[in-house]
């Protein structure tokens, strides 16, 4: 039976790369077994297909996956490159932290990119942003499409790897894969003065293919990022630069909340750790127990 990957979906159709790179236009078998096994199938897939008539057919399975993401729906990926625009709209630092907890549970290596590097006039601010997430270790990218800064390093980054790439609309995100990959044709929306924020110009999410090798999903922007279905322990993991306290914190499985003897708690105070980013643990923490209550 024939095998390949999904590299688009649209209105229930499964767009599959064969094995020997025909692209093949499918359905899923019946209701499926996927359904009964609580199973969809995502791009990224590995999956076996069967052919119903020219260039056209159906998936009869959905191999097991290496990771999952469910917003944007996508899988086996192994990197994720999180976008953010440092101008129009304005760089926005809890947007980015929401991407970067989902895509540390799933285990993803993580790129930074901050794009519109041309409209900043102070450096400074680009320094804050850099110093925000040392203690994390992410690498961090910073971009312009206009003069071409950065484009290089990021290019090196993707070789080889299937990389998705995030962010909310607006943050320059369908032009900086425009300038990457120039006969994908994404679409670009103007950003809305008036909100602050781009109109959905990506509707679906579909694989890419680069030159050098490896592959690039590009996924809709989204205005809002739940945390549902996380656990707090897993939360407390998502932040990279906690990890070395975890072990010094007084009591075992410490949320960093209210807990005496916390040595989160006092790295923020001291200035070893972001305050930012802690204000920021702490809302999603809030949230997912919000969630566990009801």
């Amino acid at each position: 039976m024939p095998s390949g990957q999904i590299i688009k979906a649209i209105s229930g159709f499964f767009y599959v790369k064969s094995d020997d790179r025909e692209v093949i236009q499918c359905r899923a078998r019946g209701i499926f077994k996927f359904e009964k096994k609580k199973i969809k199938p995502l791009v990224g897939d590995l999956v076996t297909w069967e052919s119903t008539g020219l260039d056209q057919g159906v998936v009869t399975s959905v191999q097991p996956r290496s990771t999952e993401l469910l917003r944007p729906p996508i899988a086996n990926v192994e990197q994720a490159v999180v976008v953010c625009a440092l101008r129009e709209p304005k760089f926005q630092s809890l947007p980015l932290d929401r991407f970067l907890v989902h895509a540390e549970k799933e285990k993803l290596r993580i790129v930074i990119c901050l794009t519109k590097k041309d409209l900043v006039e102070q450096l400074e601010d680009i320094e804050m942003i850099k110093e925000m997430y040392s203690k994390a270790d992410y690498p961090i990218v910073t971009t312009s499409i206009r003069t071409g800064e950065g484009i290089d390093e990021l290019l090196e980054m993707l070789k080889g790897e299937t990389t998705v790439f995030a962010g909310l609309s607006g943050v320059g995100k369908s032009s900086l894969l425009n300038h990457i990959l120039p006969d994908s044709n994404q679409q670009v929306g103007a950003v809305s003065e008036k909100i602050g924020r781009g109109r959905h110009t990506t509707r679906q999410v579909e694989l890419l293919p680069l030159k050098d090798g490896g592959q690039i999903a590009d996924t809709p922007g989204f205005s809002q990022l739940g945390l549902q279905g996380m656990t707090a322990e897993e939360l407390t993991y998502a932040f990279p630069e906690y990890h070395t306290y975890l072990e010094s914190c007084r009591f075992r499985g410490c949320y960093h909340q209210n807990e005496p003897g916390c040595a989160v708690k006092e790295g923020v105070k001291a200035g070893e750790l972001n305050e930012k980013r802690y204000e920021h643990y702490l809302l999603f923490l809030s949230e997912i127990q919000q969630e566990r209550r009801y």
